[in-house]
């Protein structure tokens, strides 16, 4: 059994189409709100704990590889034992990670705090990404893909603007902005609980496949996998861009402007990731091929102005090109998207989603673990220079292939 008419026996009163949808939208909001929460918050980190920039390339990474574990082995999950199990979990694991966050008292706690946020968050992006596409309105055929493209990038920039505020204003910065998630994952948790399941789960299907999900895989669907062989350059440029401005942009602003108010670290992520959401939107009805092909051009001037803010010691080219680097990230993320999605089945698509992720966090977080280690062997400058161009370099050979592949996507 299958579908959004799943449960019409139940007994439980639940939300309709528009509902769920809008429901399952805002837990990606708010799982990657959560992700890029910490950003703004580890100056003061720092500050109290005195850790060095490899320690913050650690603390961020934590979070993504533990994503990626959970993206291997629970990322078809949702397919055999039903999104709402799946998804209810992850939320409620999601809630103690913003509690340990909230009750950090050293550098230990913030790696485990990433670690089970990571995990959670890995478990429930696939199966709260499928549930969109599960609860499309069939009157409006992509939507489900536009959001999957927008709503994670729309959640880092509010996550991220929220705390950077709250980090001025709060009296206490590194516990009100956790507490405030913690109670939003509780209410989406207890809400999810009001949903349709779209996932029939026969006991002894349901027992095999489970087993057989939580084996590390990777599952793209037969019929995405051109998709993925054409955006997959622009894709690793992209979250490598974004991974540096999420973990070391902050840094970054500091070493330009030394003076600079303490907002101004968190509002380099920020002004990526609005950037993202709004190109996003904007290439929402244009071709999917072309959108992710101009996201990846973007990333090029995007990257080439980042690289040459520092020896500029300019906060306009800093942000100038972060700005350009979140258009394209936007772009490629909606493209890709859109390419990947639609042809997969209703099988398929946690499983197609989870292999875009790890791609996506593979790029964010090892380029970053670098990074920090190049941060602390040769300085600054000299880690924007070589991060800078690497992502040049894979965004031309993003194009190049686009330019000798033959045009069937």
């Amino acid at each position: 059994m299958s579908g959004v008419t799943a449960l019409q026996s139940s007994r439980l009163p639940v939300l309709g189409r528009r509902g769920a949808f809008r429901l399952h939208a805002s837990v990606l909001a708010g799982l990657l709100a959560a992700s890029s929460a910490p950003t703004p918050v580890y100056a003061l980190y720092q500050a109290a704990w005195h850790f060095s920039a490899m320690t913050l390339t650690v603390v961020f990474s934590a979070y993504a590889l533990a994503l990626l574990v959970a993206l291997l082995t629970a990322g078809t999950l949702s397919d055999h034992l039903g999104r709402r199990p799946v998804l209810a979990g992850a939320l409620l694991a999601e809630a103690v990670s913003m509690a340990v966050f909230a009750t950090a008292q050293g550098v230990p706690e913030l790696i485990a705090a990433r670690v089970l946020q990571g995990l959670a968050t890995g478990a429930a992006t696939g199966a709260a990404g499928a549930a969109l596409l599960d609860f499309e309105d069939p009157g409006r055929p992509g939507r489900a893909a536009v959001a999957n493209g927008i709503m994670p990038v729309a959640g880092m920039a509010v996550g991220v603007l929220a705390a950077t505020a709250l980090v001025q204003c709060a009296p206490a910065p590194t516990r009100t902005v956790y507490l405030l998630l913690l109670v939003l994952f509780i209410a989406q948790a207890a809400a999810v609980r009001f949903t349709p399941e779209t996932v029939g789960t026969e006991t002894a299907r349901a027992e095999s496949g489970v087993r057989r999900s939580l084996r590390p895989t990777i599952a793209v669907a037969p019929a995405s996998r051109q998709g993925l062989a054409l955006a997959a350059p622009g894709i690793v440029a992209a979250w490598a861009l974004g991974g540096f401005s999420s973990s070391l942009g902050p840094s970054l602003a500091r070493l330009i402007a030394p003076h600079a108010a303490r907002a101004t670290g968190g509002l380099v992520f920020f002004t990526l990731t609005a950037a993202a959401g709004l190109a996003g939107h904007a290439a929402r009805a244009l071709p999917a091929r072309a959108t992710s092909l101009a996201g990846t051009a973007l990333l090029i001037p995007g990257a080439l102005l980042t690289l040459s803010s520092p020896y500029l010691h300019s906060l306009l080219a800093l942000f100038a090109g972060t700005a350009l680097a979140g258009a394209g990230f936007g772009a490629v993320t909606q493209g890709a998207l859109r390419l990947l999605l639609p042809p997969a089945g209703p099988g398929e698509r946690a499983g197609t989603l989870a292999a875009y992720y790890v791609l996506s966090y593979l790029a964010m977080s090892v380029p970053a673990v670098l990074a920090g280690l190049l941060t602390n062997l040769y300085g600054l400058r000299t880690a924007v220079a070589l991060y800078g161009a690497t992502a040049v370099l894979l965004a031309l050979t993003g194009l190049i292939r686009a330019v000798h592949r033959p045009r069937r996507v």
